[in-house]
This record gives structure tokens, C-alpha cells and sequence, in this order.
């Protein structure tokens, strides 16, 4: 599959950087294994999406994490380099993509001799986390969640208002004509490639970055991404979103799961509203656990751990140390 690919063991430092193949719920997934000492604890990324896989420009901003953990980043089914042509539709359902995470997990634990890995979750990854740390407590040491889902359908309104609110502020005409043309549905994807296009320029989704200088460049130039590959990124992104968004925009983790086992981070950029701050605050003050934290990013929106990388960093760091 890969015509570019890393795969690397260094016996005397025990560093380790793969990129690799491997069976997850019956299908051929990917994953890139990259760090400085392979005792380090491990820490898997569940990114978001659905479909916006990240293999191709993550490792970029994870250079200083590699130093202290043995870094996972994984392109779930249908996304990225574990896209074909041959996965369908109904393959992508959230309980498949739960249960591929647990299995990935309990592989990794079994292949690098350890008892717990941290989980983060972004985004549309956040219910994966969330859900997986539900199911299997004990293989977590603690569970970090960015962009925080908690319940779809006020997040899209609160997000919705937002936009239109910014439209108005700044009497931005095509904003509006555009805005007008497709009435609050969080369930059509038309309306929300529209309201998302308006979110991103009025400042609702990241701060500092744009998807060009954190995506597309990095992934033109990344070794584990061929250009076919990354042709076929944006078709398999789409394929995602278009097969989990119907199922994803009924979750409501504030009825449904209120209590977990396991510490619990919640990192919240101050300008989001791709997945409202309010919510997560709210959610964090309904959620019981042994111990949660909840962590501001005050110049980021959406991607904090892209558009603060040292800080998000430290905060692993102290995160560490705390549950080891």
C-alpha cells in the first residue's frame, strides 16, 4: 500500500518509528508508532472527523510529546490510508469503530508489555474515547478529550447561531444570501458544509492556522502519504462523514454517560464552536469520575493541540505524572 513508508527500530536507544499494517476488526488498518524510548507510556489519538485522518501531519506537532510517550496515531476504517475502495457504508457504524478501538488498544498493550495507555480523543474521536473508556476503564490510565462532543444537536444550534450572529455583526451579504438558503438541519450535510464554511472564516473553528498550513502542506511533503494517498484522503473523508454523521448527531453523552472510571481531561479551546465550549463546561460539571480537569486554551479554537502545541504538551506532560 505505502510506496513511501517508515519503518524503523533503533535496538540501542529503543526508539521506534513504524508505519505499518495491521488487522482490526477483520479489515486492514494503519497505524504510525513513533517515539524515543518504547518503555515510555503509550498514547493513542482518536482523531476526528469523522474521516479526518492524521497520519500524514500530526507527527509534525508531536515531536516533543514522542520524548516522553510512545506516540500512536491511527487512521480508523474507511479514513486515510485505511480507506479502499472495497469498505462499505454499513461497515462504518459507531459500535464497529468502538470496538476497533478497543481492539487496537488491547493490541498495543500486548505488543509493548503494558497494562494502561492514555487516550485522547478529538473531536468526532472524543465519542470514541468516551465510549471506549465506558467500556474498558481498565486499560486506561486517563482519557484527554479535545473539542469535546457532548450533545450533537445543541452544539450545531449553538454553533449555527453563532455564525448567523457573526454574519450579522459584520453585514456580510454573501454570508447571509448563503447562510438564508439552507434552514438550521443538523442532519443535512449540505447545510453543514455551508454553516461550517461560514464558521471557519468568522473564527469558530481555529485560531492562527488554516487547513492548508496544518493539513494539506504538511501532507504533500509527509513521508507515510503518497500523493495517490492523498487524493484519496479527501474521498475517504467524505465517505466517513457521509456514513457516521446520521448516527452521530443523535448522541447526548449528558444522558447517556455521566459517570466514568478513569481520570478525565477535558481541553477546551476559548473561541470553539465546532463543538461549543459551553457544553463541555456543562458536561464537565455533570460528569463524575475520580478526578477531572478541565483545561482552557485561550488563543485557540477547535485544534488546540495544533494551535498550541507546547502548551497542550505540558499539559500531557503533568497528566503523566499525575497517573504514573
Amino acid at each position: 500500500m505505502f510506496s513511501r513508508k517508515t519503518k524503523k527500530i533503533n535496538s540501542k536507544y529503543k526508539s521506534i518509528s513504524v508505519l505499518e499494517n495491521v488487522i482490526i476488526g477483520g479489515l486492514n488498518q494503519s497505524i504510525l508508532i513513533r517515539g524515543e524510548n518504547v518503555n515510555n507510556p503509550l498514547m493513542l489519538f482518536l482523531h476526528g472527523g469523522p474521516g479526518t485522518a492524521q497520519i500524514g501531519f500530526a507527527p509534525k506537532f508531536q515531536s516533543n510529546l514522542e520524548k516522553n510517550f510512545t506516540v500512536i496515531n491511527w487512521d480508523q476504517r474507511g479514513a486515510g490510508l485505511s480507506y479502499t475502495k472495497n469498505i462499505r457504508k454499513e461497515d462504518l457504524t459507531i459500535e464497529n469503530m468502538v470496538n476497533d478501538t478497543v481492539e487496537l488498544v488491547t493490541y498495543l498493550l500486548g505488543r509493548f508489555n503494558q497494562e494502561k495507555i492514555f487516550l485522547v480523543g478529538h473531536s468526532w474521536g472524543t465519542v470514541l474515547g468516551i465510549l471506549t473508556v465506558k467500556k474498558v476503564p481498565e486499560l486506561i490510565h486517563a482519557y484527554i478529550g479535545i473539542g469535546q462532543v457532548v450533545n450533537m444537536k445543541d452544539g450545531e444550534k449553538i454553533s449555527y447561531d453563532y455564525t448567523l450572529r457573526k454574519a450579522n455583526d459584520l453585514k456580510n451579504k454573501k454570508a447571509l444570501k448563503e447562510l438564508s438558503e439552507v434552514e438550521f438541519n443538523p442532519n443535512d450535510l449540505n447545510y453543514l458544509d455551508i454553516q461550517r464554511k461560514w464558521l471557519t472564516k468568522f473564527g469558530g473553528s481555529f485560531v492562527g492556522v488554516t487547513m492548508y498550513n496544518l493539513i494539506y502542506s504538511n501532507m504533500l511533503f509527509a513521508t507515510e502519504y503518497t500523493i495517490i494517498d492523498w487524493m484519496s484522503y479527501m474521498r475517504s473523508g467524505k465517505f466517513s462523514l457521509d456514513a457516521l454523521w446520521q448516527e452521530l448527531v443523535k448522541l447526548n453523552f449528558l444522558e447517556t454517560i455521566t459517570e466514568l472510571e478513569v481520570p478525565v481531561w477535558f481541553l477546551v479551546g476559548k473561541y470553539d464552536y465546532q463543538t461549543p465550549f459551553q457544553l463541555v463546561e456543562q458536561y464537565f460539571n455533570t460528569l463524575e469520575c475520580s478526578k477531572k480537569e478541565l483545561v482552557w486554551f485561550e488563543n485557540s479554537g477547535h485544534l488546540l493541540n495544533y494551535e498550541e502545541t507546547d502548551k497542550f504538551n505540558e499539559v500531557c506532560l503533568k497528566i503523566k505524572e499525575f497517573c504514573i
